[in-house]
Parts: structure tokens; C-alpha cells; sequence
């Protein structure tokens, strides 16, 4: 069984435990003023399980291209879960990845 080539793990730091719940999703920009004036496309989209992992967003024979990939954490909607409001609405991770 293969793994997904962007995995993520997410953890409730106040809580100590995995933040189960949290919708996920990867855009991708083939390049990094395509993702600046953000023409990205929603390429996997996922929610954490109760182990604050959300393991299958891409399928593992996806092949990531050179560009840049945005993992966007909807921390609003988990806190939303617990009753709690979020300072943070999202949070976002951009990587690029070269040709080489």
C-alpha cells in the first residue's frame, strides 16, 4: 500500500492531543507568481481523522510536478467543532518544488 506523496499531521497544542476534524486542502501554482495572484488549483481536498492525520489526500502514484503547493489548514471550522472561536481563519503552508 503506497502513501500519498503530501501527508500531514496535526496536532491541538492547548489540548495536547491530534486535531481531529480539520478540512485540508492542496492547491498547486505551476509557478510562484501563478500562486501569488492566486491562480491555484484545488488539486486534493481531506479532513484529519482522530489521529490528526488525513493520510490519503493525493493518490500515492501522484507525481508532484515543479511548482508551488499550498496546504491549506481551515483552523476556523476545527475550532468551530469545540465550541471555540479561532483568531486564525486558516492557516497555510506554501512549498515549492524545482525541476531538478
Amino acid at each position: 500500500m503506497g502513501v500519498s506523496p503530501i501527508t500531514s499531521h496535526v496536532l491541538d497544542a492547548a489540548r495536547g492531543s491530534p486535531a481531529q476534524g480539520v478540512p485540508i486542502t492542496i492547491s498547486y501554482a505551476p509557478t510562484s507568481q501563478a500562486a501569488t495572484a492566486g491562480q491555484s488549483t484545488v488539486i486534493a481536498r481531506g479532513v484529519t481523522n482522530n489521529d490528526g492525520r488525513c493520510p490519503a489526500l493525493l493518490e500515492p502514484s501522484y507525481v508532484l510536478n515543479a511548482g508551488v503547493y499550498t496546504v491549506r489548514f481551515d483552523t476556523k471550522t476545527y475550532f468551530a467543532l469545540h465550541g471555540e472561536k479561532s483568531f486564525y481563519p486558516f492557516v497555510d503552508v506554501a512549498f515549492e518544488i524545482d525541476q531538478a
